[in-house]
């Protein structure tokens, strides 16, 4: 993939989110009504903001799956508005603490905002890109992240950086979609695709293939869905998408 597609995927995605942060911050201001994503319990969404909600667009709920505990560091890659950062927030409790990065000011602002309104203080939020964090090594316990690493083109770069930030025996928890066979060419290349987390997806064994090449151990699928949007005629595709939850580890030595 050349530099320049991935200029094109950048910036097509950071157009399509900062748009969302900003129909996120509207509706809520003109108290529209917000569809909570199913992917939360009621309690969940009721302990985070509103503009949170609607600026969610992941595939999963990685902190359902990360088993938190009391004092850790978190790290959100692509944390949006800052839903998974918030709920992260509440079960590492204050002597912990929730990092978020996300490459669209847009976003970044709105989950600053969104800290402030709800007096939420162990979560801080870096204007920043997956495949260059603006951390230093070993400073996180765990990393989860939502439906953003099928967005990046250099998913080899992004996997080695949240080897290098996690603490050894860190434990990274993703939720992303991938796919059981290629793509047609046409619906890989087009940018519309990627930044509706399709045309980015690699196939599962590539995709876990990647987090051995970076380092990680115990790479494990703990749960995989269906693409169970509606599928018209021509789009037989889609049936080899599928949203999967995957567990790995940074070795201690």
């Amino acid at each position: 993939m050349s530099t320049f597609k991935e200029e094109n995927i950048k910036l097509a995605v950071k157009e399509r989110y900062g748009s969302k942060a900003q129909s996120a911050s509207a509706c809520c201001s003109a108290g529209e009504i917000i569809i909570p994503p199913i992917l939360y319990s009621a309690s969940e969404l009721k302990a985070v903001p509103m503009e949170a909600v609607a600026a969610s667009a992941g595939c999963g709920n990685p902190v359902a799956l990360a088993e938190l505990r009391l004092g850790e560091r978190v790290l959100d890659l692509g944390s949006g508005g800052g839903i998974d950062c918030f709920l992260a927030a509440h079960q590492v409790g204050p002597e912990g603490m929730a990092l978020g990065v996300d490459m669209t000011m847009d976003m970044v602002s709105l989950a600053r905002g969104n800290a402030i309104k709800v007096g939420v203080q162990n979560v801080e939020f870096f204007l920043g890109e997956i495949e260059r964090l603006p951390l230093g090594d070993d400073q996180v316990d765990v990393i989860i992240s939502n439906c953003v690493i099928c967005l990046s083109p250099d998913k080899d770069k992004v996997f080695q950086e949240a080897f290098r930030v996690l603490k050894p025996g860190g434990r990274l928890y993703v939720s992303d979609m991938v796919l059981e066979e290629e793509l047609p060419e046409e619906i890989r290349l087009d940018p519309d695709m990627w930044v509706s987390c399709i045309g980015g997806a690699e196939l599962k064994n590539t995709y876990l293939g990647r987090m051995d090449t970076a380092g990680f151990s115990d790479v494990d699928i703990i749960e995989q869905s269906p693409y169970r949007r509606s599928i018209a005629e021509g789009e037989e595709w889609k049936r080899s998408l599928s949203s999967v939850r995957v567990r790995a580890t940074k070795p201690t030595a």
